[in-house]
């Protein structure tokens, strides 16, 4: 009798509080005190953001998921379960097990969205949705660079990314705010980031209909920044098509017959 009131009352303790605690980023049953500066938070991302913003730059610092210490699901002074899912490699709590969570090795950090749903690519140095296996460019080490909008690092952040067509990735709500600002090239290699055969097909029928004055009737040397390859086509002010794979996404080199470069123009 006494051993099922014990084990009764062991389940309880585990199941205490669950969901009721945590911050924005994560509900979990405890706080951290972060060994940079022996003071106590809730995640280390709330840590992260409270420290950035202190008035003395050389005050700032941020901490890292593998430097907090004495780390373990269930308290050892009253039992209660810190976290349904809990990572000892990561340090890592959360009750909200909805997510999904699981631990990639290769990653060497947890990622959510369940381990069945994405697949580690070892040159991208990530791990992707499956969609994206045998389908994507890979790009050495693409995650593990910082947002090209943003600039918050990319690898371990909890926002989520897209892999764009050139390899390169970047924040989902980055990327869209881009496209809605108009801007279709990848920032770092200026490659077209989705599919613009309208656009392009649109700019023919301006171009055709549109007749330049004879003293703008030259030559000029293109590089396209879809192909990388360079062409040879009439100065247009709309755009000029690479004559290899018919992108615009070009910008002018030199004018043909080596006088002054044309007015620049943005395809």
């Amino acid at each position: 009798m006494e051993a099922e009131n014990s084990n009764s009352a062991d389940q309880k303790r585990e199941v205490f509080g669950k969901l009721k605690y945590g911050c924005e980023h994560y509900r979990r049953r405890c706080k951290i005190r972060a060994s940079c500066c022996d003071r106590i938070f809730i995640c280390r991302h709330c840590h992260n953001e409270t420290m950035s913003l202190l008035s003395d730059p050389k005050e700032r610092h941020e901490l890292v998921r593998r430097e907090v210490n004495q780390v373990a699901k269930v308290c050892s002074s009253c039992g209660v379960n810190m976290g349904e899912y809990f990572c000892e490699v990561c340090k890592f709590y959360d009750d909200e097990t909805e997510k999904k969570q699981f631990h990639c090795d290769e990653c060497g950090i947890c990622r959510v969205g369940g381990r069945e749903n994405f697949f580690h690519c070892p040159k991208c140095g990530s791990c992707y949705s499956v969609g994206l296996r045998d389908n994507h460019l890979c790009v050495e080490d693409s995650m593990k660079n910082h947002c090209p909008i943003c600039y918050e690092y990319l690898f371990d952040s909890v926002k989520g990314t897209v892999v764009m067509k050139c390899g390169h990735t970047i924040h989902n709500d980055c990327y869209e705010e881009m496209l809605k600002q108009n801007q279709y090239r990848c920032p770092l290699c200026s490659k077209s980031t989705c599919d613009m055969s309208s656009t392009w097909q649109r700019l023919d029928e301006e171009i055709q209909a549109t007749a330049m004055p004879e003293n703008l009737r030259y030559e000029v040397s293109i590089l396209c920044n879809d192909c990388s390859r360079n062409s040879r086509v009439f100065f247009h002010i709309f755009g000029h098509k690479c004559s290899h794979c018919r992108s615009y996404n070009t910008r002018v080199i030199s004018r043909v017959d080596g006088q002054q470069e044309p007015p620049t123009t943005v395809n």
